[in-house]
């Protein structure tokens, strides 16, 4: 089923802006579920715990969005992204940069966010060696979900030392999608 009959289709205006349960995603996913479910009976398939399984998969939160991006968090909500990080059993990296003004502060609140070790030299060399040579030493890594909440605007952290702090995300996300390990990273400016 494609996911452009919902554009057409009217309970979309009426079921998902009222109100119930869960947000916009759990309630869609729903939806889809109960539209194939209906098809399934029509066509008098049984409901197997394989079939089951199989749209579990497509019902993952990150099932439009690429294994190695660096993006906006546009309508995502943080709680959504932690809870399917862990259903993914996936690494949730949240720094909450939103009190920091420079660079220094941004890359401490990062490292202190992220567990890094002491010797982690507050540039971004040291962040781009943290992200990935000493994850990579630690083992075989299951994946990433990386939300870096309210990037500050600042004089001392302007769009270039932002624009600096992502571009060094996106690298450390190439580095991951050359492994084969999924890396997404979803920011927000204050």
């Amino acid at each position: 089923m494609s996911d452009n009959t919902y554009a057409h289709d009217p309970r979309v205006a009426s079921d998902l802006f009222a109100s119930g349960e869960g947000n916009l995603f759990q309630r869609v996913m729903q939806m889809k579920q109960d539209d194939q479910q209906r098809e399934d009976q029509q066509h008098g398939s049984v409901h197997t715990d394989e079939a089951h399984s199989s749209n579990e998969a497509a019902m993952s939160l990150f099932s439009t969005v690429r294994p190695n991006i660096v993006q906006s968090i546009r309508a995502f909500r943080v709680q959504d992204l932690a809870d399917e990080a862990e259903r993914l059993k996936q690494h949730f990296l949240y720094a909450f940069c939103a009190n920091a003004l420079t660079k220094q502060e941004v890359l401490e609140t990062i490292a202190t966010s992220f567990l890094f070790p002491k010797h982690f030299g507050k540039n971004y060399d040291g962040l781009y060696d943290c992200l990935t040579d000493l994850v990579q030493k630690a083992g075989e890594q299951p994946g990433f979900v990386v939300v870096l909440d309210g990037l500050p605007i600042a004089q001392k952290f302007d769009k270039d030392g932002r624009e600096t702090l992502l571009d060094v995300f996106r690298e450390a996300s190439e580095y991951w999608a050359e492994r084969g390990v999924p890396f997404r990273v979803f920011y927000s400016f204050a």
